[in-house]
């Protein structure tokens, strides 16, 4: 289904998977707004990737967390390329990986707050220009540390099942006014985000996974768009890492 006459915002599209999903939205047809906080130049990059494609897209800096600044951002968007009829939440709020007793509460609070915060704010800003076009759809980017966590992301996980209650709750309030609100759960995915994690660790996971391999920011944007562009499915949370694990 093409995505002509929508209009796309990503947060965090400046890199990995975020860059990823606004490049496939656009080859849907859709205008796409590449969210950034501190890298421009990676954002213009992604604009200009999607331009020389024959696309339309506009970068737009904005801090996820900062409600006043979403505002704006909406407010942006909409004045360049039309109200917004598809958002991505896919932002990246930092934390330390650390094991539980020695996690400093204020660094635990952070995570939780930036996370869900990111998500609330967002849609609130969104969320009337959606109205404004009788339809739209959401999703947002969880985790599968969510529901199978590990030693060191216990703040990661817990903010993640968060936002995956969060989205089935909006789905169920909004799916009357012909809104869609869905997640997609990576597995391990290889882009800079890990690129620090030893191989050995890369290699176990994939020896893992049936496909046998690592994903690829290309296998989550195939699937967040696939949730764009399906008509009758909202609620869900799609895990996107090769059969790792399986829900």
């Amino acid at each position: 289904m093409s995505l002509e006459g929508q209009v796309a915002l990503v947060t965090g599209a400046s890199r990995g998977i975020g860059a990823a999903i606004a490049l496939s939205l656009a080859a849907q047809g859709a205008a796409v707004a590449v969210n950034y906080f501190g890298s421009e130049a990676a954002a213009q990059a992604v604009v200009q990737a999607i331009r020389a494609a024959g696309g339309t897209a506009l970068a737009v800096k904005a801090d996820a967390r900062d409600p006043h600044q979403l505002e704006a951002m909406a407010a942006t968007v909409k004045a360049e390329l039309g109200p917004i009829s598809i958002l991505v939440l896919n932002a990246s709020i930092s934390f330390p990986m650390t094991g539980f007793l020695d996690y400093p509460w204020e660094s635990f609070e952070a995570k939780l707050l930036g996370e869900l915060g990111a998500a609330f704010h967002g849609c609130r800003a969104v969320v009337p220009q959606m109205l404004e076009r009788k339809g739209g759809t959401i999703v947002a980017i969880t985790s599968g540390l969510a529901r199978n966590p590990g030693w060191g992301f216990c703040a990661h996980s817990v903010a993640k099942a968060g936002l995956e209650g969060f989205v089935r709750a909006l789905a169920c309030e909004l799916g009357p006014m012909g809104i869609r609100v869905n997640a997609v759960a990576p597995g391990l995915t290889l882009t800079d985000a890990t690129a620090q994690l030893p191989e050995k660790h890369k290699d176990a996971a994939a020896a893992h996974t049936p496909l046998r391999r690592n994903g690829l920011a290309a296998d989550v944007a195939e699937a967040v768009t696939g949730l764009v562009q399906s008509g009758f499915v909202t609620g869900v949370t799609l895990p996107v890492n090769g059969g790792s694990y399986i829900f």
